[in-house]
């Protein structure tokens, strides 16, 4: 069994995961199509300021490539090993997405602002994966980076 993971919610406790953060699969990311849209002006944001991004798009069955990544429909399909799963889903569209991030064992779970659900967020934990709820983050980033 593994340990606990931990809910992330302090400055510092947000630093710390962010600084072993380098692969970051995007669950539920839009294409280029929808710019302008967070789903996908967010994983731009990464990518720009040097993560590996890694596009996991819940609608769009016939694109192939994201940010001229390869696609992938279930994060479990992803080789290696996700420090960060970031997710662009509705609270009511999270819990399908459970045991797929469950298989992956990503290092850590964030939740997009506006997005909270605290029994999937219990499950996560229970599975020694830590999880922010809630918050955005490329406004993390960049607020944490600056400071």
């Amino acid at each position: 069994m593994s340990a606990r993971g931990r809910l992330i919610e302090s400055d510092a406790d947000l630093r710390a995961l962010l600084s072993r953060v380098r692969r970051i699969a995007v669950l539920g990311i839009k294409t280029e199509a929808q710019r302008g849209q967070p789903a996908i002006e967010i994983p731009r944001y990464l990518e720009r300021v040097g993560f590996d991004v890694i596009p996991v798009p819940v609608y769009y069955p016939e694109v192939e490539q994201i940010l001229r990544r390869p696609v992938f429909r279930r994060l479990a399909d992803i080789p290696g090993d996700v420090d960060l799963v970031d997710v662009f889903r509705r609270p009511k569209d999270l819990a399908p997405h459970l045991d797929d991030i469950l298989a992956k064992r990503p290092g850590a779970v964030w939740l997009q602002e506006g997005i909270r659900d605290d029994a999937f967020a219990e499950a996560l934990l229970a599975a020694g994966i830590d999880v922010v709820q809630d918050r955005c983050l490329m406004v993390e980033h960049r607020r944490l980076a600056a400071g």
